[in-house]
């Protein structure tokens, strides 16, 4: 039998939920077909998904239709929780995006079409509700076909002439095979979607159960069965919580997967559990391109690669604003221990804290994240916390070269590190390399210094925010046979980055970024010029297209801006008007220095990231500040 995995992605109330329904009651695997807004849909069992009428995490289904076996992952529709749906496509065969036809292709389908090209996820589409009121599937389809790829085609039963002249003008190979043949074969086709050439489009209505058998008999003809590697591998793309169990959800790419195995650093696999809604039975052991979760591993974490899989770079969406936790009279461990646990589950909420203010705070996309946050502390864990309004989360970067230096000798220590510090690109986060002989520095060394860059988050020095988009090249330093140990590396190394951000802060080369939002704003024509008059004062930039009585503008602004302009919106257009925002990374912050005033931050009075050195005489060690180091320094700077 032929096996894949797919996952079910779509912006919210397109119908993707409902659209797992129907694939389970259409293949004999749900005798009775559920609904979402009556709370008993088999992929949304969490309480809380019951009560709001959404998917908040991911879930897994399995079904079999003829001789295909489908693992299907239903991800959380609302861009809130999109950081779980990218972990999610990481592990995907295939993947199966809703659309409204009703709405057509809005931000967060952009946004999702984008992700599913960053990880090459082949797709299929379904055009959903096309039996509802305004529902145009040709316009959906034209959008489709000018805004994401030419290659998304009908896939008809059977395919129309022309339809297949089209997919063969998406490949040169195909079209020979076209012109020579007059036409394609099934292998051929199953080829071009592999490689993300091609995209099918199926229409339909879930609800009704339209077009279910088709998009079956599509996904039966059309794709490719998985491909194993020989050696172990397995990725990880959730964590969840069961009763006491913490489960770790893998695929397994390659290899077999045995119950007691090692995973990685002594943890083990107590017990793999295969689930099919809420239910699981326990196996002995995980074939390859199946999916499976975990019992036993305390330590692993979304992304992370076990065996012959490497771990992936971060998630491309990142919180963007950060609250202060009140714990309304609670014990502050025991809120910070609940915290945790469910950061645990979603890396991205990102939970510090804060020794200086005695606060705990956490980082979140937005205001639906923080209302399912509140009611997951209440149900799960008894726990009633307020949070304050929530701050911008601001990142520093740098905008020209620098070589850092730091030293740390105090008495019977010995470490000195010289960093490169460079730009990097737009949301690459901060990169590290090594250039460094090892007839400067032992092998032993250098590792110890790389290790050290990537052991915390580097913080900027204008107002103390997360450093990104800069890369770090270990260059040369000095240590002492007799008096060097890996601690003193660290602190040279930390102390080094620190030292060559502010020699750029001197030199007005630092650079505050503020997260942006991509906003696609629709409102009666009358209603435009009140629209683009905020838009200006937000800062944002605007682009305008009317269709009939409506005009929708799109373009970014600042999160810090629009981020309470939803509502605005609902009342001067007196409910008419619909604003959908999406962020869309960081760029240079618009009022820079009024937010480095406010912050007030001295780079040099952090004394957990400090800038400054420190140098060993007649005996004792003393304090040497950041701008003396080009002249103290032991190493020759290898400025060019």
């Amino acid at each position: 039998m032929k096996k894949i995995v797919t996952g079910i992605i779509a912006h919210v109330d397109a119908g993707k939920t409902t659209l797992s329904e129907a694939l389970l009651f259409k293949t004999g695997a749900l005798r009775k077909l559920g609904r979402v807004d009556k709370g008993d849909a088999f992929l949304d069992p969490d309480q809380l998904e019951k009560q709001r009428g959404i998917t908040i995490y991911s879930h897994e289904a399995q079904f079999n239709y003829q001789d295909l076996g489908i693992t299907l992952l239903d991800t959380p529709g609302h861009i809130d929780f999109v950081a779980q749906t990218e972990q999610v496509l990481q592990v995907l065969d295939y993947a199966i995006l809703v659309i409204d036809a009703t709405s057509g292709l809005t931000g967060s389908t952009t946004s999702l079409w984008r992700l599913l090209e960053r990880y090459q996820v082949p797709t299929f589409i379904f055009i959903n509700k096309v039996d509802s009121v305004g529902a145009d599937p040709q316009a959906v389809l034209d959008q489709l076909q000018s805004r994401f790829s030419a290659g998304c085609l009908p896939f008809d039963s059977p395919l129309a002439s022309g339809t297949i002249e089209d997919i063969a003008s998406q490949d040169e190979k195909a079209l020979t095979e076209y012109l020579e043949n007059g036409k394609l074969t099934d292998a051929t086709i199953q080829r071009l979607i592999k490689q993300r050439l091609v995209f099918p489009c199926y229409r339909g209505s879930a609800l009704k159960l339209t077009g279910i058998d088709q998009f079956l008999a599509g996904l039966k003809r059309w794709t490719l069965p998985f491909v194993a590697h020989q050696k172990f591998g397995a990725r990880v793309f959730k964590i969840s919580h069961d009763g006491n169990d913490r489960l770790t959800w893998v695929r397994v790419t390659g290899g077999k997967l045995r119950a007691k195995a090692e995973l990685a650093d002594g943890q083990k696999a107590d017990q793999l559990r295969d689930y099919n809604g809420r239910k699981f039975t326990i196996q002995q052991e995980v074939a390859p391109g199946d999916v499976c979760a975990i019992a036993g591993p305390s330590a692993t974490f979304p992304g992370q690669g076990l065996g012959s899989e490497r771990d992936q770079d971060q998630v491309q969406f990142q919180p963007v604003l950060t609250y202060a936790v009140d714990p309304r009279g609670n014990d502050i461990h025991h809120c910070l221990v609940a915290l945790r646990q469910l950061a645990d589950e979603d890396p991205q909420l990102r939970v510090s804290w804060s020794e200086h203010l005695q606060e705990i705070h956490v980082n979140l996309m937005g205001t639906v994240q923080l209302e399912i946050l509140q009611q997951l502390l209440d149900q799960r864990f008894g726990l009633q916390l307020d949070f304050d309004q929530g701050q911008i989360l601001y990142k520093e970067t740098i905008t020209g070269p620098v070589e850092g230096v730091g030293h740390f000798e105090p008495l019977r220590h010995y470490a000195e590190v010289h960093l490169l510090l460079e730009p990097g690109k737009a949301g690459s986060g901060v990169q590290v390399a090594n250039t460094c002989r090892t007839d400067v520095l032992s092998h032993n060394w250098q590792e110890q210094i790389m290790t050290s860059l990537g052991a915390k988050e580097h913080l900027g020095v204008l107002i103390g925010a997360p450093l990104t988009d800069v890369k770090i090249t270990l260059v040369g330093g000095r240590g002492s046979i007799v008096h060097s140990v890996g601690g003193d590396f660290r602190e040279a190394t930390w102390r080094a980055v620190r030292q060559g951000l502010m020699e750029l802060r001197a030199q007005g080369k630092c650079q505050l970024l503020e997260p942006r939002y991509r906003y696609r704003l629709t409102l009666p024509q009358e209603m435009v010029g009140r629209a683009i008059n905020d838009i200006q004062k937000m800062h944002g930039s605007f682009e305008l297209s009317a269709d009939g009585a409506l005009t929708t503008i799109t373009g970014t602004a600042p999160v810090a801006t629009m981020r309470d302009y939803q509502q605005e919106v609902r009342n001067y257009t007196h409910g008419q008007g619909q604003l959908e925002c999406i962020v869309a990374g960081y760029q240079p912050c618009h009022d820079a220095a009024a937010v480095v005033k406010q912050h007030a931050y001295d780079p040099v009075a952090d004394l957990a990231n400090t800038p400054d050195s420190v140098f060993c005489a007649h005996g004792a060690g003393y304090p040497v500040r950041w701008n003396r180091l080009p002249e103290m320094a032991h190493f020759p700077y290898q400025k060019k």
